[in-house]
């Protein structure tokens, strides 16, 4: 289904406890429906329950400075959460609900079809690796998964519980930069091939192109 099918079709959702524990809305997700790069965060706090849009709050003007030194605007990104419903006092999601809602976030990036998932913090790192590593151990680094590539990132939540952390922060997107400049540059080519041997970019590396 389409990404607003899918929206509707969790509207009022009612599938897990977390639609009785004092959860405003769904928060499903906001930004380029085309977009080759797509963030992935843990699940909703109290501004983005309000609003209806995942990172509105503190840590989302955290995340809109980064995504600048990054070189990347909201508009150019998708952005959603693990999980789509506040869990009572942004407790951590339990894995019930993050079971309940998984597909839902793989629906998301299925549809969009991104080219780099970057997941930001444990939640959702674990959630899109399928497995138990800290977020520590794969920052800032670049996983090809069958799809599309991963690139994990603390969440940007860290740096108001941990201002030392906001440096790291920055240093893990500048390397998200790097990696995107890399993929932007042109494939060198031998000085001896023929014409007919210049070939592009792949497409799926493309990632400004949508």
């Amino acid at each position: 289904m389409s990404l607003q099918e899918l929206n509707t079709s969790l509207h009022n959702c009612q599938r897990c406890k977390l639609a009785t524990m004092g959860r405003t809305q769904v928060v499903f997700g906001t930004g380029n429906p085309n977009a080759s790069i797509m963030f992935v965060g843990e699940a909703p706090g109290s501004n983005e329950d309000q609003k209806g849009e995942p990172f509105v709050g503190a840590a989302g003007k955290i995340l809109d400075k980064l995504l600048e030194s990054a070189g990347l605007s909201r508009s150019q990104v998708y952005i959603a959460n693990v999980i789509k419903c506040r869990p009572p006092n942004n407790r951590d999601p339990e894995p019930d609900e993050v079971e309940t809602c998984k597909p839902f976030l793989l629906q998301q990036i299925a549809e969009i079809k991104p080219a780099l998932v970057c997941t930001l913090g444990n939640w959702a790192t674990q959630t899109i690796l399928e497995k138990k590593v800290p977020i520590t151990k794969v920052k800032g680094q670049a996983i090809q998964l069958d799809r599309f590539v991963v690139f994990p990132l603390l969440h940007p939540a860290a740096a108001l519980h941990q201002g030392n952390l906001l440096g790291t922060l920055k240093e893990d997107f500048n390397k998200l930069k790097a990696y995107l400049d890399r993929q932007q540059a042109p494939t060198p080519v031998p000085p001896s091939s023929p014409p007919s041997a210049i070939l592009p970019p792949p497409s799926q590396m493309d990632l400004f192109g949508a």
